[in-house]
């Protein structure tokens, strides 16, 4: 399989080509399983590469293809590197993706652009396969703005409306911010180490000393493009607007691929976050700050996607805290576990949404499960997981996070915790406003609720399955049993581990999940208790007041930064649009315009038309000619 490796991307390519070329030609029945094969086959040379990294605990695939860039001294080739890491990150990228494709089937079946829609799809895996296939931060960044691109492109895939093109270019032109720092780090990288291959880039930081000011600015240069690819504070307003598009593209975006870039780049650099120590604290904070934030705006948002989104931002920032407390493989944990759960929950709002006409607003819901038996039975599964209930994958991961922030600082753990506990709330009260209760919306929708087809309820299931078993991948030492992930990433992790705070004591660990149990319990009865029991429903959006409403307005984030940042920019561009552009610029240019017309018209009645006149000026020049030359 490692002579196989090339195939991983290239088919997902292949499967764009045929179906952007094609459009037209290519039949719907087949366009959708051509673009879900593709990935699908990617998803099985990833098996056979997993299978070989699994016989030998030291192989590392490096493939070298061709000299991709030369300048003076500089040479760079266009490589692919498979280790334990990029392994695990293209079997749920490919797993994962493969089921959302195949969910797209039954949930896109009526799209005018049915194999447009496919193939921007496919393009968008074949480039966050490249992003961790690369070998060097070249390679990684192609793939990073790569998925920036096609993100644009599925944000705004229904373009004739105005609001979605919007959020397309908001998402675009945010990331573009993020990148710019990610931009600027690989040129100090370059500056630094003299190479760009990861190889180099890291043998050369361990040679170094902590707290070097250059690493810092590195790390911190890189961690601004972490921020706006995985949606943290300040450039995370980009993700909730990202609903826009198709429901599962929300699931490919916000799951498995994306978003957790981001987390990528940084387990990928974790020998220059260790050697970086004040970059770490940062990447600490800013997850810390972006996890409660989001967790409270979450509590009061009515739209199914948007809860789920601001639930993403949340568990990004989990993942940028377990990061920046040194527990990599925790992060990348919870980055696999987030894409089973993540992906089941925004499939099951899409088959709400299909089995509502449209319809996004949870107000206007209720009482779904009985309609919805196979939606509903995975939802809960999904929230379940995503709330940190035993055995769901949810609970062993952000378990994890929660014991790696308490060796680290109590003051992390203590607001990380509190965090998790808005993760439950709001989660639940998402759960029992859609399915419990009584039906909210018309009539119309009453009579029309059905059961998503097999080809949108088969990916449920599965990713149901993998939401509830996925946490064995990692468990906690006082079950004694062996911690897979951790000892598989041992040899990509296993450097930066040497400077962990610690463990967490066994004491400790039977605390935390003991009270975490009874808390879940107590929001799940007080939750219940308020939207089921006393059938309360949350107050239309313009009788919301208080503290409440600043969370329903989401902190209003995006009116400081139109207020601030747009309008300014806006008045700014103005300005120099009418006075520079036009009053100064333009008017030079113009000038040169007006004095050749000018000129010409004068020149052209030289232009009689008669020869004598043409011989008489030509006899009068050949003699100024010569007194000229006799004169110097």
């Amino acid at each position: 399989m490692t002579n196989l490796i090339w195939l991983i991307p290239i088919l997902p390519l292949l499967g764009f080509l045929i179906n952007g070329i094609g459009n037209k030609n290519v039949p719907r029945s087949v366009s959708g399983w051509i673009a879900s094969l593709s990935v699908l086959g990617s998803f099985i040379i990833s098996i056979g590469a997993f299978g070989t990294l699994m016989a030998d605990p030291n192989l590392v695939i490096k493939a070298d293809y061709f000299e991709w860039l030369s300048a003076g001294s500089f040479t760079l080739d266009f490589g692919f590197l498979v280790d334990r890491l990029s392994i695990v990150m293209l079997l749920v990228i490919t797993g994962v993706g493969f089921l959302i494709h195949v969910y797209s089937i039954g949930y896109m079946h009526e799209e005018e652009d049915y194999a447009r829609y496919f193939a921007y799809l496919n393009l968008f895996v074949f480039f966050m396969l490249l992003l961790v296939l690369g070998s060097s931060y070249v390679l990684m960044f192609v793939g990073w703005e790569g998925v920036g691109l096609c993100s644009y492109l599925l944000i705004g895939f229904w373009f004739k409306n105005n609001a979605y093109n919007d959020a397309a270019k908001k998402a675009f032109i945010m990331n573009r911010i993020g990148d710019l720092g990610f931009l600027l780090g690989m040129f100090l990288i370059f500056q630094t180490f003299g190479s760009l291959e990861y190889d180099t880039v890291f043998a050369g930081a361990r040679q170094m000393t902590f707290d070097q000011p250059v690493l810092t600015a590195i790390t911190l240069l890189l961690f601004v493009g972490a921020m706006g690819k995985s949606a943290q504070i300040p450039l995370y307003t980009w993700l909730p607007d990202a609903m826009a598009g198709p429901t599962p593209v929300s699931a490919l975006i916000h799951a498995a691929t994306m978003v957790t870039a981001g987390i990528y780049m940084v387990v990928r650099s974790n020998v220059l976050y260790v050697m970086a120590p004040f970059s770490s604290e940062v990447v600490a904070f800013v997850g810390l700050l972006t996890a409660l934030m989001a967790g409270l705006i979450g509590l009061k948002q009515n739209d199914i996607k948007k809860v789920l989104a601001y639930s993403t931002v949340s568990q990004l920032g989990f993942m940028f805290v377990a990061l920046g407390v040194g527990a990599y493989t925790t992060a990348l944990f919870h980055v696999v576990t987030h894409a089973f759960f993540k992906a089941l929950l925004f499939l099951c709002a899409g088959s709400v949404i299909h089995a509502m006409g449209g319809e996004q607003d949870i107000r206007k819901m209720g009482g779904l499960k009985k309609a919805l038996p196979v939606t509903h039975l995975t939802f809960l599964i999904g929230t379940l997981a995503i709330a940190g209930a035993p055995p769901f994958a949810g609970f062993f991961s952000k378990d994890e996070i929660l014991a790696g922030a308490w060796t680290h600082s109590y003051l992390i753990f203590g607001i990380l915790a509190v965090s998790a506990i808005l993760t439950a709330v709001y989660m639940f009260r998402l759960y029992y406003l859609t399915f419990h209760g009584e039906f909210r919306g018309s009539k119309h929708q009453q009579e029309h609720l059905h059961e998503s087809p097999i080809s949108m309820t088969v990916p449920l299931m599965v990713l149901a399955v993998l939401s509830t078993v996925g946490g064995f991948l990692g468990m906690p030492e006082i079950f004694h049993m062996p911690h897979f992930l951790n000892n598989f990433l041992e040899p990509v992790t296993g450097w930066a581990d040497l400077y962990a705070h610690g463990h967490a004591s066994h004491t400790f660990e039977y605390t935390l999940i003991g009270s975490s149990m009874v808390l879940l319990i107590v929001i799940i009865y007080l939750v219940y208790n308020k939207y089921v029991k006393d059938a309360h429903v949350p107050k239309a959006d313009h009788l919301v007041t208080g503290f409440q409403n600043v969370l329903a307005n989401k902190f209003y984030v995006d009116e400081f930064y139109n207020t601030f940042i747009t309008k300014p920019l806006n008045v700014l561009s103005s300005f120099s649009y009418n006075w520079i552009e036009k009053g100064f610029i333009d008017r030079i240019v113009n000038s040169f315009g007006y004095l050749t017309n000018g000129a010409s018209g004068v020149l052209r009645l030289v232009q009689s038309g008669h020869i004598g006149l043409y011989i008489i000026a030509m006899v009068i020049a050949v003699i100024l000619m010569f007194v000229f030359k006799m004169i110097i």
